[in-house]
């Protein structure tokens, strides 16, 4: 069993910074590439950030140059700093790993419960 355990969300003002921290835990034998999603209400899921075993990463046009996500291999943790922030980045976020558990040898797709942003003045 593997779980994602997000942190960091809130409420900020309009450019103001905020930093999300996503930890997998469990039966993990590797954790491949993760990432954070995000769904404001009525809209898809969208991509924000993802960043690789490696640390290469890819950023959604929208956040480019705000946006930073980052990576501690051994804690299987990654962060999103978010920078410059605007109310239209208001949205649930969440972290996504692809992992190999010990008892599957298949990588498989894990989701983290999610947790709210929220730009307001």
């Amino acid at each position: 069993q593997v779980q994602l355990v997000e942190s960091g969300g809130g409420l900020v003002q309009p450019g103001g910074p905020l930093r999300l921290s996503c930890a997998a835990s469990g039966s993990i034998f590797v954790v491949y590439s993760m990432g954070w999603y995000r769904q404001a209400p009525g809209k898809q899921r969208e991509l924000v950030a993802t960043i690789t075993r490696g640390g290469s990463t890819t950023y959604a046009d929208s956040v480019e140059g705000r946006f930073t996500i980052s990576r501690d291999g051994p804690k299987n943790t990654i962060y999103l700093q978010m920078n410059s922030l605007k109310p239209e980045d208001t949205a649930v976020y969440y972290c996504n790993a692809a992992v190999r558990a010990y008892s599957d040898p298949t990588p498989t797709d894990y989701w983290g419960q999610g947790t709210q942003v929220t730009v307001s003045s």
